[in-house]
């Protein structure tokens, strides 16, 4: 059987939507991620777009959110990649992936592509495709939006591919015991309160949230997530947002925490595909740092201890 012919990264970034398409495409069918390992070694290899991940539970406002922040960065120049998850039927395994509809764009913009991805079985909420889709998008654009599935105790997924994580709440939802769950709040970077049209509702799941936030045991440097109320529909808030982003990116993308941080990520990939494909005996068995260090770049060390786990687990 011929193995498909490498994909070249420069070639994508010059070859425009339609070179990003195919790229996306070869990546996205049963085993692209490792037949093209080294294409994606190379996206992640360097810092990257910024990518920003959206989160939140249903019908919180997430894709007229993007909607707003796809104007806003198109505004000022920026090129532009966005990945709208949609949960997968557990029934069918098929997803209706709606969001790309629901966004706004220009198709004849040659410097935003959208991408609609279902979430297969996974209850975090993104699938190994959608790594890589992730992947390669931030090596092509200035900035990549990740609109994910939504968000519980489990549904992290988001935190593993962003750079910063915006948890979307709804006024008026009754989450203010969830807020205070083990979990939730260590995920967000910043969490804004949707719908701030709401008036007195949007204000109280401010000073719930902030009440959450002021429960949470964190080092002495680290990052306090704000929390912002915004009206995607009127534009209140959106400059704070914005200027929120801005603010943890330059705090995140200091030399110390950014090596780290990709670092952990890196590590995180690795670990994550070796389980999902051979389970917890599979992760026991390998080294995932070694591997890492063996290859140089997370995706070819999944492709080595695939290649390994395959032979020697029956």
């Amino acid at each position: 059987m011929d193995r498909p012919a490498p994909l070249d990264l420069t070639a994508i970034r010059a070859g425009g939507k339609p070179a990003v398409a195919r790229a996306l495409a070869a990546v996205e069918t049963t085993g692209g991620t490792l037949r093209h390992a080294a294409l994606l070694d190379a996206c992640v290899a360097g810092p990257g777009g910024h990518v920003l991940g959206l989160t939140g539970p249903p019908g919180v406002g997430k894709s007229t959110l993007t909607n707003a922040l796809v104007r806003r960065i198109r505004e000022r120049g920026e090129s532009l990649g966005v990945v709208a998850v949609d949960p997968s039927s557990r029934v069918t395994r098929g997803a209706l992936l709606g969001d790309r509809t629901r966004l706004k764009t220009d198709p004849d913009d040659r410097r935003i592509f959208v991408r609609s991805m279902a979430a297969r079985d996974r209850l975090g909420g993104l699938s190994d495709h959608a790594v890589g889709a992730v992947a390669l998008m931030q090596a092509v654009y200035d900035r990549v939006i990740v609109e994910s599935v939504g968000i519980g105790q489990s549904e992290a997924d988001v935190a593993t591919v962003a750079d910063t994580v915006v948890l979307c709440i709804q006024p008026g939802s009754g989450d203010s015991l969830q807020f205070m769950k083990a979990g939730v709040m260590e995920i967000p970077d910043i969490v804004v309160v949707t719908k701030a049209d709401m008036g007195a509702a949007a204000r109280r799941a401010v000073a719930d949230v902030q009440g959450a936030l002021s429960l949470s045991v964190r080092p002495a440097d680290a990052w306090m997530p704000p929390v912002l109320a915004l009206s995607s529909a009127t534009g209140e808030g959106m400059d704070s947002l914005l200027d929120a982003v801005e603010a943890h990116r330059a705090w995140s993308g200091a030399p110390g925490r950014a090596a780290a941080s990709r670092s952990a990520r890196h590590r995180h990939w690795v670990a994550d595909a070796v389980k999902v494909a051979f389970g917890t005996r599979g992760l026991a068995a390998v080294d995932p740092d070694a591997a890492l260090a063996a290859e140089g770049g997370p995706f070819a060390a999944i492709a080595r201890l695939t290649a390994s786990l395959s032979e020697r687990l029956p």
